[in-house]
């Protein structure tokens, strides 16, 4: 069950951080206009649009992973210290 819940909230995790960038989709749409204008086409503001879109939602998803990596790490760390002073209580084979 707890699997379960780490993989439900990597997944809300993934969608708020993909859907809360829009530095490089507004990049590329800034940059896409004078280039479209000065070219009189479409093509600029679809190539500049989709590739600033899908970088937005890598970095979101990569910013994600790590915080997760980061949350796994300290969760092993803390299981580790326990049982290591588990390990060392004195008394139980006595």
């Amino acid at each position: 069950m707890a699997g379960q819940e780490n993989v439900k909230h990597l997944e809300d995790c993934t969608v708020s951080n993909a859907l809360g960038t829009w530095v490089f989709s507004v990049a590329g749409a800034l940059l896409a206009i004078p280039v479209g204008i000065k070219k009189k086409s479409l093509a600029p503001l679809v190539f500049f649009g989709t590739t600033g879109t899908m970088l937005d939602i890598i970095m979101g998803i990569s910013q994600c992973e790590r915080e997760h990596a980061e949350r796994q790490m300290k969760l092993l760390e803390s299981q580790n210290a326990e049982a290591a002073g588990a390990l060392t209580e004195p008394g139980a084979e006595s």
